[in-house]
């Protein structure tokens, strides 16, 4: 399933990506409290998490891309909530967009796919956990009907201090 938007298309993740996608992360891993990861990865140790997100089945990775050149803008995926066998029907989800494409709608994009990609699916609750402060990322799920459920206080420390996450969930 390809969506198009002005210049931007947003496909399923494909292995050719896994390059791009992992440094598209690594800035975050670097540079943001966003992720809880502290250390870059490579490619090589990023092939597992683009293996577990299938284009069918509820672990869905999504990615959109400039129309002309291809580049990756951002991505979208659906993973699995928590291991244990009954939560196979809660995901959770997330949206990174390269830090030079924010604010022209590339989140908002990723998201109608990925939903739209899950609406066949067996999945009855997305959730996802937003480091504070990310005002853009809260407005993002709220406007996809994400309603706050709590915070997890001082949970991650990362760059010499605490962070809280706040989580929120999606009927699905």
């Amino acid at each position: 399933m390809a969506v198009e938007h002005a210049e931007v298309q947003v496909r399923p993740g494909a292995e050719g990506d896994l390059g791009a996608l992992t440094d598209l992360y690594n800035h975050y891993v670097s540079e943001t409290p966003i992720t809880f990861d502290t250390r870059p990865f490579t490619p090589e140790e990023r092939r597992p998490w683009l293996l577990s997100h299938p284009e069918d089945g509820p672990h869905r990775l999504m990615v959109a891309t400039d129309a002309d050149s291809g580049r990756i803008l951002g991505y979208a995926t659906s993973s699995p909530h928590r291991p244990k066998p009954a939560y196979s029907t809660s995901v959770e989800t997330t949206v990174y967009v390269a830090p030079d494409a924010g604010r022209r709608g590339i989140g908002t994009l990723l998201y109608k796919a990925l939903f739209a990609a899950l609406a066949g699916e067996d999945v009855h609750r997305a959730y996802a956990g937003i480091a504070q402060p990310n005002e853009a990322s809260v407005r993002l799920h709220e406007r996809f009907g994400f309603r706050y459920v709590g915070t997890y206080a001082e949970v991650g420390r990362k760059f010499g201090r605490y962070w809280d996450v706040a989580w929120y969930e999606k009927e699905l």
